[in-house]
């Protein structure tokens, strides 16, 4: 068991020494999920739910290849700890994914929406996914055949989920006699939104800044600047779009750093919020904002929340970043905007680029910073609770939000077991399993048989304590399955039942029992060969000897009787070497092999052990207040 375990931590090392930041798993190696730094203030005050981010490194794929790289940019989730739940990677062949959150607006059940990047030889413009708790693809809204791709910023699905707001960007020359020059022409980024029907694609409402937002307004190119070839002056750089009840639309515009309200009845602007042309009275100033977003909205009253970038990558306004949450009232003259609650960036640094702002449930508010994955999670009063960020340095998430989310993989558990050992008494088999996407898995259950028709036996259980579990089986199991279970005890799901990987080559792998290599154990006597070395070890105890096994056969457990236990080990050998030539001959020499095979005694020992499992194994207590479960010991075929 020693030697198993060097083998595992030693190779753990070496992975650690050349890709220290990313995760990496036994049952999934294609994944390498970001890790986490985390760091608690008050963890007690935190609200539920989960971390949902977008890691990438680069906006365009990657060169030489100019795919983006694998199983590491995506949608993921990880918990309040930095433990992975679901990677998404692969839903969605490894491209850059953005705007990943959770959405109950829809109906009753949980989904989660995003934006799927453009491929990377430009076949498909990208779109909007919708995903249900199951991680299957329920929608997709295209994007629209006039536009570039479908725009990275904001995939915004209204309550009941029929419609969805999206930004746009389009190329068109332009005269620039607002600059002053009406005989010339300039390339020039049109910013605007669309709302589109989520089942469709259908555009029911689109809008842009052509001729609501002067060239003027822009605080990226002005009268002096020469005309530009496609694709032109991005001069307002729309990057958010939310919607009222009474139908209006508030956008954020970064490069005229002004904040619009644009009505649902004519498209025409109703009030500008910062920039060079505020319609409001206002005492704080705020600049290359991101995430505007409605918190409350009430005819002539307004409170709305977005991130104060105050800086890009020419230079900074202020000396830090901030969220704001501003509350407007547009029903006096002038109208005022005013500061409810100002959250500044828990590092005293700025967020030159992109970054998420969202009020939680519980009032809490959750902040993304964008790069390296920074967030930041704040009691309502504005007190730090908790700071987080990639363990990496390559990649950030666009947006990072957190909210709650049940989440029921419609694939079964992954499970990889390996056996490890020199002679038969020292067999040790290591499982791992996951499920990727499982949120609420509290238990590992663990079975073995003996031989593909035989019945599944529990050898054990652990608590889950991260995104893959493993666990540590005496003998050589064989035909391996596991138990997802729930905090009421339910048996969520059941993995494959998968054989055993074991070394190409024995000898090369150290082995040096009998020529052949062993054979698998059955499980029903390895686990009443422990039960009852469990026994003699506790009454021993209790007549106040020592418990110590003092024997050159015994096994590195420290709790079985060696001599005991390789009795066990060879009865188990002889019934499946017994079983080996039964499956090629037929049952009619059943009887005749196995009692040539274990002789009177033998056959005698293998019953009274079979009787007892039968007899002691149909209730296994739990570990951490689990309701205790009868465990019926039928082949996984007939559980399922």
């Amino acid at each position: 068991m020693f030697w198993a375990a060097l083998l595992l931590f030693s190779g753990n090392a070496v992975a650690e020494r050349h890709d220290s930041d990313l995760m990496s798993f036994v049952t999934l190696p294609e994944v390498r999920a970001l890790k986490w730094e985390v760091e608690y203030y008050d963890r007690e005050r935190l609200a539920p739910g989960y971390w949902f981010v977008a890691p990438y490194g680069q906006i365009s794929p990657e060169h030489p290849t100019m795919k983006y790289q694998q199983y590491q940019v995506g949608p993921y989730i990880y918990d309040d700890s930095g433990v992975l739940i679901w990677a998404g990677a692969a839903l969605y062949d490894n491209q850059n994914v953005f705007d990943f959150k959770p959405v109950h607006n829809m109906d009753d059940d949980p989904y989660l929406s995003f934006i799927v990047g453009w491929e990377y030889d430009e076949s498909k413009k990208g779109h909007g996914a919708i995903v249900n708790n199951h991680y299957e693809v329920e929608k997709e809204v295209q994007a629209l055949s006039n536009f570039h791709d479908f725009n990275m910023h904001e995939f915004n699905i209204m309550d009941g989920g029929k419609t969805a707001l999206a930004c746009t960007y389009r190329s068109q020359p332009i005269n620039l006699a607002d600059f002053g020059r009406p005989t010339e022409e300039s390339w020039v980024t049109i910013g605007g939104f669309v709302e589109v029907d989520v089942e469709t694609s259908e555009v029911l409402v689109q809008w842009d800044s052509l001729e609501n937002i002067p060239l003027h307004e822009s605080n990226m190119f002005h009268a002096s600047d020469a005309p530009a070839g496609l694709p032109g002056w991005d001069y307002v750089h729309i990057n958010a779009v939310d919607k009222n009840e009474a139908g209006d639309y508030l956008i954020s515009m970064r490069f005229t750093n002004t904040i619009y309200l644009i009505s649902g009845q004519n498209g025409n602007v109703v009030w500008r919020l910062g920039g060079i042309e505020s319609d409001f009275e206002q005492d704080f100033t705020f600049s290359k904002q991101h995430d505007v977003k409605f918190v409350s909205s009430n005819g002539t009253h307004h409170v709305i929340s977005f991130l104060n970038n105050a800086s890009d990558e020419r230079g900074e306004d202020e000396k830090i970043s901030s969220v704001l949450f501003v509350e407007l009232d547009t029903g006096v003259v002038p109208m005022t905007a005013k500061v409810i609650k100002r959250i500044n960036r828990p590092d005293s640094g700025l967020t030159r680029l992109r970054g998420s702002a969202r009020a939680l449930p519980n009032g809490n508010i959750f902040i993304g910073w964008s790069e390296r994955g920074y967030s930041s999670e704040h009691a309502s009063n504005g007190d730090l609770l908790m700071t987080a960020q990639f363990s990496s340095d390559r990649f950030s998430t666009y947006r990072a939000y957190k909210g709650e989310f049940t989440g029921r993989p419609a694939a079964p558990p992954d499970l990889v077991a390996s056996v490890y050992g020199t002679h038969n008494e020292d067999m040790t088999t290591i499982i791992h399993v996951s499920w990727n996407g499982a949120t609420d898995v509290v238990q590992w259950k663990f079975y073995a048989k003996a031989y593909d028709r035989g019945d599944s036996v529990l050898i054990g259980n652990t608590n889950k304590t991260d995104f893959e579990t493993m666990f540590i089986a005496d003998g050589y199991m064989d035909f391996v399955s596991a138990e997802a279970i729930d905090a009421e005890g339910n048996v969520m799901h059941t993995s494959e039942i998968m054989r055993t990987d074991t070394p190409p080559d024995w000898k090369a792998a150290g082995w040096a029992g009998s020529g052949s290599g062993p054979s698998p154990d059955d499980p029903s006597i390895i686990v009443a060969a422990n039960d009852n070395a469990d026994l003699m070890s506790s009454a021993d105890s209790t007549n106040g000897e020592a418990a110590l096994i003092n024997d050159s056969t015994s096994t590195g457990s420290g709790n079985r009787s060696g001599a005991k236990y390789a009795d066990a080990k060879e009865v188990a050998k002889a019934v499946y070497k017994a079983y080996d030539v039964i499956r090629g001959i037929g049952g009619l020499l059943v009887f005749i092999l196995v009692t040539g095979a274990l002789g009177g005694a033998g056959y005698a020992l293998w019953w009274h052990i079979r009787v007892r499992r039968a007899s002691r194994y149909q209730h296994v207590p739990s570990e951490e207040g689990l309701p205790v479960e009868e465990i019926r010991l039928t082949s996984n075929q007939q559980r399922s």
